[in-house]
């Protein structure tokens, strides 16, 4: 048997590069999501409903909706204007970077420190295949990928681990989930195994809410319409937010973008 083929490896852009390729395959910049579902879940959250908190804890702090679009504004880029009400919305690239930047800096602390972390994802039809190559990179570098107990199970569906990234399952397909329930379940496993928690979760919608919540170092991806954790990095509460669209065409415009982060954490072979 010969050896093995290498796998075709995304050249590593550089921050221009980066930014011009966030445009034009709309991770960033001009995006898909519509100006007026932004708006509704920012007004959704301040009006208490928990499905937009994603696990976070908000309690009366954000009960006017602009003041959570001026948070969105800053930290997501999308137009600050309240009377612009229709149309296309916004995520500006350049804040894209530099949520990638401080991610990266966060996982290279990971990787120095050879920590346990745990991958999960609520978007796996866009985001599954970004957490697990960047769970390869820390596993290569010495790091613990928890592996979730067997036999979880949350809003009526299971809590499973796919290329090492939890994720929600009902009825063989992977779900589309916003809820902190299943990762409320992956570490309330852990404990009632006895095991110790994750030192990081990487994750996106509410299963990096919840991590966050507990107490947890927390990090995560964040769409314009989820302004949750965007509000819990304002606080202190989620360590990064990274704005993009979470679930662009084609899955594989992630991979500039991960070649990136890797790059900038020196998790990549030199």
């Amino acid at each position: 048997m010969g050896p093995m083929p290498k796998p075709i490896e995304t050249p590593v852009p550089s921050r221009a590069e980066l930014i011009d390729h966030l445009v034009r395959t709309r991770i960033a910049g001009q995006v898909a999501t519509p100006r007026e579902n932004n708006l509704s879940h920012y007004r959704k959250l301040a009006n208490g409903d928990r499905h937009y908190w994603l696990g976070l804890e908000l309690g009366d702090r954000w009960t006017d909706e602009q003041d959570v679009l001026a948070v969105m504004a800053e930290r997501c880029g999308v137009v600050d204007d309240p009377a612009y009400r229709y149309g296309q919305d916004t995520i500006d690239p350049e804040l894209t970077v530099a949520g990638l930047d401080r991610l990266a800096a966060r996982l290279r602390k990971a990787a120095l420190d050879r920590q346990s972390v745990l991958f999960a994802t609520g978007h796996p039809g866009g985001l599954l295949d970004v957490h697990r190559a960047t769970a390869a990179a820390l596993r290569a570098a010495g790091c613990e990928i928890v592996v979730i107990p067997a036999g979880l199970t949350a809003d009526e569906g299971s809590v499973w681990q796919f290329a090492d990234v939890a994720v929600l399952e009902r009825g063989a397909t992977l779900w589309h989930t916003h809820s902190p329930e299943p990762m409320a379940a992956i570490l309330d496993g852990l404990t009632a195994a006895n095991r110790p928690q994750p030192d990081l979760v990487v994750a996106d919608h509410g299963w990096a809410g919840c991590a966050a919540q507990r107490g947890l170092d927390a990090v995560g991806y964040a769409d314009c319409n989820d302004p949750a954790l965007f509000l819990g990095e304002a606080e202190g509460t989620l360590e990064v937010a990274v704005p993009l669209d979470d679930h662009v065409r084609d899955p594989r415009h992630y991979d500039a973008m991960v070649a990136y982060l890797l790059d900038g954490a020196g998790l990549l072979d030199s």
